[in-house]
């Protein structure tokens, strides 16, 4: 297109986190730097349109049937209005909607997101929104509950643990308790500390949660230490075509120690 038409797309998810594992899917948000002009081809088409029509061709191109199977799987939901919303959004309406109309769980997954291809300005103006609304300051009390609450849907929605099992992703004190305390981290004190909008991966933002003492340093390494051993035995699991469950007897004391941390953190009131 003419003009400042150029093309963003933004991971989230475990591509965002650079956390890409074997079968992941990719969770990407199409964004465009367009207003309401016109391309300047042959067969001029309105902005919207040709950026819809791009995205459904990356798409294509990314869910490409091989004879090994399908080279990606890609999700679109986290898209501003989700499946009900466009398929490509222009970079002003994706602020808008992340500034007046997200839910707190919206803003948990930004703190997973980054630019992975597209136009190096229109990518300086997603970082500056990003680090906008995620460092806003934010109710601690407010912010805890409303994390909390999502957390405990989550789990009960998608916990496959039971019968001597243990979820590693969605059972209590595994891979999930883990995101959300470190996103909840990020909402609650990045305004104060910016350094926690530099990484979207939970590493290195634990990392950064023990060296701004935010976290104790014994917590930080418990936390990253589980969550590497979580998921180098879901990766295990993924590669033998099985589910990411294993018996209730492994990982026993790290399982402790990350429920210790979240009943810290999320549980106790201030």
């Amino acid at each position: 297109p003419a003009g400042d038409g150029g093309l963003l797309i933004v991971a989230y998810g475990k591509l965002g986190g650079i956390e890409l594992g074997y079968g992941s899917d990719l969770d990407l948000v199409f964004l465009h730097g367009g207003g309401d002009g016109m391309t300047d081809g042959a067969r001029p088409l309105a902005h919207g349109v040709f950026f819809a029509r791009l995205g459904q061709r990356i798409i294509h191109m990314l869910t490409t049937r091989t004879p090994a199977g399908t080279l990606y799987e890609v999700d679109m939901r986290l898209r501003p209005n989700g499946a009900a919303g466009l398929l490509v959004s222009s970079l002003r309406a994706f602020g808008e909607y992340q500034r007046r109309d997200a839910w707190t769980w919206e803003h948990q997954a930004l703190v997973r997101a980054r630019v992975v291809a597209g136009d190096p300005q229109l990518a300086e103006q997603f970082r500056a929104v990003r680090c906008e609304v995620l460092g806003r300051a934010r109710d601690a009390d407010q912010l805890r509950a409303e994390v909390r609450d999502m957390r405990g849907r989550m789990r009960a929605e998608l916990d496959k643990s039971g019968a001597g099992r243990f979820d590693l992703k969605q059972g209590a004190g595994g891979i999930a308790d883990i995101e959300f305390m470190v996103q909840y981290a990020v909402l609650r004190w990045s305004h104060a500390h910016p350094e926690l909008l530099e990484w979207t991966d939970n590493i290195r933002l634990l990392e950064t949660l023990s060296r701004l003492n935010l976290f104790a340093a014994g917590t930080a390494d418990l936390l990253a230490d589980a969550y590497r051993s979580f998921r180098a035995a879901a990766h295990r699991n993924t590669l033998q075509d099985a589910p990411a469950v294993v018996s209730e007897e492994r990982f026993v004391q790290m399982r402790d120690g990350v429920r210790r941390a979240w009943a810290d953190l999320m549980e106790s009131e201030e």
